[in-house]
């Protein structure tokens, strides 16, 4: 049942179309240029670590015995200073240590226009500015003043404020004020529908909410008579217009006027009452792939270590480094990395997923999106975007005349060839993919990925493209987002890194799924993480925290993740499974369909697919979210016309889709059993706004199975 990608380099190098005695002539170049910048290279390379050396080791010779990274053999790390164990020290820490170095940044908007498409739809553009910084003193003064602002408006030290509001400074500034001032933060993102905000509400019974104009316009003004116990609507962005069916009883106020009403007022007569390390720093919603989102209760001490063993996975992190955020910070993911960021002296620059790049959706054609503006050294980024950026760019490869095409296929192979040997490539990062690299500024140097498997082939792409490490993460909300991490130094694909240093894995036997910790030639099993991040269980949940979380006997808490892993013989983790994705078909044989998922999910002819059997049948199906440029086109050569939505509900179109599906499965090596009979192709795009995926794009089975219900019973012959 493995789905491990296969990581050595001839797997996915790229195909050429060149003069067998030129590509002959070539390859001598090469290989004698290869030879005489070796000899240097070796002597003048500050780290040659062997990407197989050993990187976590189990700590007894058990078979159930738990992994640790060999820095953390004898302990595990729990604090990233001396005396640091709760947030607001912390950031108090940062803060006196950088105090007038820029922390967060914000660009200005200069202009926003109404561009009408062919179609008639009208898109909003915007024209951006420079970064305009707040230093870490800045931040700090602002939220010392929105405590004690909230304080007057009744906050009580650990009851919980909500914040439902997109990633931008003013997130950041409103978490810090809750660290101070023991306030637990309730997360819920920004594209949760109505429902599940509600539940959120209600649930954690808030009687403050920190959001936006926009957010309380489109999102709260409906639902805020479900939510009988809010008092104060705080906007982070200046005076929203009055509506008069707010309920009796909710103010509306601005996130300015609430610190101005800090500022003035006497701090001796309410003194800050400070957090204790197991005390809640955030109850995080997830936008989880199933049922109603759960609350996550994460104290400071889970936050803290998390962070801690994070940081330790990226090298000389300082005050060089520039982050961009732009995903959710209602995500473990962004809320742990740029909290990482700023306990060490990083800049923070804000973006949106629709003015990251030049060519983003929001950026008028001509100006500069985020990356350009800002040229951030790091970036935390989900497969999706990854996926979707390789695709892009390698159809505009294919697009390049046949000289600039073969160019840059001779590069990127060769390119793969020496970073699998630990080798630099200093020529062609400079001359052919530098305009590759642009895209994401220039200076990146790590991406850190996680919320999702990375494709070895989209990894590979970023290591040689964006000439930078991928740091791919595995870690849930349940474990402070900590895990694993892979080294910077290794190029290994379809692994998710050792242990963390703030943590320790073990595999635990699924006898129902196959998969034991005495498998040879690898360990296999159900992955448990034990450690100080390992949080404090669901709120108001107790049946649900005691299925996933227990405690051993030495008082160490452990979740139970839901997913099967295998460990290499160097210590480094790979997720081969599921144990919600496994269906075992009617004739016994088990599916993975994340495996399958994972096999297709790179075709240029698709953008998103989700498979989906049931025990029932003997076969597999899907849904397909085809890649409309590359499906219009196919359906030209096959002499099929229509619009759009009439392609995508074509027999014609869907036999076609799947011929080429099947091929791509067997070259995958998927078992004939794991190959889609049947597919639906859908027009629509699954976004978190149509609640089919989560906000890091993870797909909800749950969602997709109802809404395409009528499909699935056409496809199994029911209709």
């Amino acid at each position: 049942m493995n789905n491990h990608v296969s990581s050595k380099p001839s797997t996915m190098k790229l195909k050429q179309t060149i003069n067998p005695i030129l590509l002959f002539f070539i390859h001598f170049i090469i290989s004698l240029y290869t030879i005489l910048t070796y000899i240097p290279y070796y002597f003048l390379s500050e780290s040659r670590q062997k990407p197989n050396q050993i990187k976590a080791k189990p700590v007894n010779s058990k078979p159930e015995s738990a992994y640790r990274a060999i820095n953390s053999l004898d302990g595990l790390a729990s604090v990233l200073y001396p005396g640091c164990d709760t947030l607001d020290k912390v950031f108090m820490y940062a803060k006196n240590k950088f105090k007038n170095k820029r922390l967060l940044g914000t660009r200005e908007i200069l202009n926003e226009e109404d561009e009408v498409q062919p179609n008639g739809k009208i898109f909003k553009k915007v024209i951006l500015g420079h970064y305009n910084w707040l230093s870490y003193e800045d931040v700090f003064v602002r939220a010392l003043n929105f405590g004690n602002g909230l304080q007057m408006l009744g906050q009580k030290p650990k009851t919980n404020i909500a914040i439902f509001c997109e990633t931008r400074a003013e997130w950041m500034i409103a978490a810090q004020t809750c660290f101070m001032y023991n306030f637990q933060l309730v997360t819920l993102y920004a594209t949760l529908g109505g429902p599940a905000i509600v539940h959120g509400l209600n649930e954690t019974e808030v009687t403050n909410i920190i959001t936006s104009k926009e957010l309380l316009q489109t999102k709260l003004k409906d639902i805020v008579s479900l939510v009988p116990r809010l008092r104060h609507i705080i906007t982070v962005d200046g005076k929203p217009p009055s509506w008069s069916e707010f309920p009796k009883g909710v103010i509306v106020h601005t996130m300015a006027a609430v610190q101005a009403l800090g500022a003035k007022a006497s701090l001796e007569n309410e003194p800050r009452s400070k957090p204790v390390p197991l005390d809640i720093a955030v109850i995080m919603y997830t936008s989880g792939s199933t049922g109603i989102p759960k609350g996550v209760m994460i104290s400071h001490s889970n936050v803290i270590a998390g962070i801690t063993g994070m940081a330790e996975r990226i090298p000389e992190l300082g005050e060089e480094d520039v982050y961009i955020g732009y995903l959710p910070l209602a995500h473990v993911l962004e809320l742990s990395a740029e909290l990482v960021c700023l306990s060490h002296g990083c800049r923070i620059g804000y973006s949106s997923p629709q003015t990251l790049a030049d060519q983003s959706s929001k950026i008028k054609k001509g100006s500069k999106g985020d990356t350009s503006m800002l040229k951030p050294t790091l970036m935390a980024a989900v497969p999706e975007i990854m996926d979707r950026i390789y695709k892009n760019v390698m159809n505009k490869v294919n697009e390049m005349s046949s000289f600039q095409r073969n160019l840059f296929i001779l590069a990127y192979n060769y390119k793969m060839e020496q970073i699998s040997k630990g080798r630099s490539t200093p020529l062609c990062d400079r001359f052919i993919f530098r305009k590759v690299r642009s895209l994401l500024g220039g200076n990146i140097r790590l991406l850190l990925c996680g919320g999702a498997p990375l494709s070895a082939t989209t990894q590979r792409f970023m290591n040689i493209c964006f000439c930078c490490s991928v740091g791919q993460g595995y870690g849930l909300t349940e474990s402070s987002g900590a895990g694993t991490i892979t080294e910077v130094w290794d190029y290994n694909t379809g692994r998710v890194g050792a242990p963390l240093v703030c943590c320790e894995i073990k595999l635990k036997n699924w006898e129902e799924g196959g998969y034991f910790n005495t498998d040879k030639p690898h360990p296999r099993g159900e992955i448990l993480i034990g450690g100080q991040n390992v949080t404090m269980g669901y709120y108001k949940n107790e049946a649900k925290t005691k299925a996933d979380f227990f405690e051993d006997e030495k008082g160490q808490r452990w979740l139970c993740t839901g997913d099967i892993g295998e460990f290499d013989p160097d210590g480094c983790l790979k997720i081969i499974d599921r144990k919600k994705d496994l269906v075992k078909l009617q004739a016994g044989e088990y599916v993975s369909l994340g495996k399958v998922e994972a096999a297709l999910k790179n075709l240029s002819l698709i953008d998103n697919i989700c498979a989906y059997a049931n025990s029932y049948h003997s076969y597999v199906i899907g849904f397909v979210v085809p890649n409309q440029k590359e499906l219009t086109e196919l359906a030209r050569k096959k002499g099929l016309k229509g619009t759009w939505e009439e392609l995508c509900n074509s027999c014609e179109m869907e036999n076609e889709v799947l011929k080429v599906l099947s091929e791509a499965a067997i070259s995958a090596s998927l078992e004939k059993f794991e190959i889609p009979l049947k597919i639906r192709l859908s027009p629509e795009p699954w976004t978190p706004e149509t609640g089919l995926v989560t906000d890091a794009f993870k797909l909800k089975r749950k969602e997709l199975k109802t809404h395409y219900q009528a499909d699935i019973e056409r496809m199994y012959g029911r209709k």
